[in-house]
């Protein structure tokens, strides 16, 4: 099956494949833009994007504010040509100043979750900056559509459709996740698809709906577009490449992963999240935790340093440097086997002919 293309709001990749937001330090500049080169969407993380700042501990909403602008301009210089977003948290105590930022220094669109985005909308008025919601199911899609429409009248430029095998942060019950009783991707996408293409012909607009959480192969792709989808979001197997922002004590660690290895847990954000089974999260989980030592304030009456088995930002500080931390990671990160490159991978996934019938499980020899 040839891939279509994707149109973002008037922005058009040759490929229907977004690389997903990956926090801290895992898609920055580097990654996205290889991405971008390739036909795709890139995305960078903007969450604590300026941790390896000298001067983050003190200040780190302005090493932050001072990254996000770096990041964008270096990831423009590698694919002057190619699109090129963000990933924020809704959550994160100063989410309205870094969005600004990121459409000061002229970002094609931002996607964000990890909570309801209902204020995005007044955060890129009257810029061109594209903007893409995260949901879980058609509830929360019927809630940001409505609302936005209501308070900002804004549509969005597209909905990205989460499922309960993605990494990272989920928007999923915890107790759901444990008991294998969530939504799954497909039920949730074709929920979504249905109340968008009602919403879409009501109003006269063009909404597309992107599938992401657990695809890992041309074969994924290719079945979320038969249900309707107009692209997918992939996280997980990008990590596994040269490019990926992350050390490469962080990419080993899917390389290595077993089945079994992708652990639900419960994030001091609250939220439901999978990654791999690390011993750092064996200690804080099974063993007592980790005290912290310093708090960043990243997340003001969620996480309490009293309270948290550990500091979220430090876990991932450690992790995108190699030195073991919290590695989030999607399902099925067991069917990596290697470190690829991203125009191999892309290849790949877009089903070209050197490609084309080969099997997930085979994906990565």
């Amino acid at each position: 099956m040839k891939l279509p293309e994707l149109n973002i709001g008037g922005l058009c990749a040759r490929l229907p494949i977004i690389q997903g937001g990956m926090g801290i330090g895992v898609s920055l500049s580097r990654l996205a833009s290889a991405v971008a080169n390739e036909g795709g969407i890139g995305i960078i993380s903007g969450v604590q994007i300026g941790f390896r700042d000298p001067h983050f501990r003190e200040n780190p909403v302005k090493a932050n504010l001072k990254a996000i602008g770096e990041e964008i301009a270096k990831a423009r210089a590698l694919s002057p040509r190619g699109i090129i977003g963000m990933n924020f948290m809704s959550i994160d105590s100063h989410y309205a100043e870094y969005v600004r930022e990121a459409v000061k220094n002229g970002i094609d669109l931002i996607i964000s979750g990890a909570g309801l985005p209902l204020a995005l909308p007044e955060l890129v008025a009257g810029t061109k900056t594209r903007i893409l919601p995260i949901v879980s199911s058609a509830r929360a899609c019927r809630l940001v559509l409505t609302n936005w429409l209501k308070k900002h009248n804004r549509i969005p430029d597209g909905v990205v459709v989460e499922g309960p095998k993605a990494g990272g942060h989920l928007g999923f019950k915890l107790d759901d996740l444990l008991a294998g009783t969530e939504q799954q991707l497909e039920d949730a996408l074709t929920e979504v698809l249905a109340f968008v293409r009602d919403f879409e012909v009501k109003h006269g607009v063009k909404i597309p709906v992107i599938a992401a959480g657990g695809l890992n192969c041309h074969a994924d792709i290719e079945r979320m577009l038969k249900l309707g989808a107009d692209g997918v979001q992939m996280g997980t197997v990008f990590v596994a490449t040269e490019e990926c922002d992350a050390a490469d004590g962080f990419k080993q660690t899917y390389v290595n992963a077993k089945p079994g290895d992708a652990r639900i847990i419960l994030s001091p954000t609250g939220f439901a999240a999978r990654a791999v089974n690390t011993e750092f999260v064996q200690r804080a989980y099974d063993k007592g935790g980790i005290p912290v030592e310093h708090c960043f304030g990243c997340m003001p009456g969620i996480c309490h340093p009293d309270t948290t088995p550990y500091c979220l930002s430090n876990a991932l500080f450690q992790s995108a440097r190699g030195e073991g931390g919290l590695v989030f990671c999607g399902a099925r990160v067991d069917e990596i086997r290697e470190i690829t490159t991203v125009p191999k991978l892309m290849r790949r996934l877009s089903g070209e002919p050197d490609f084309t019938g080969i099997g997930h499980l085979n994906f990565f020899p």
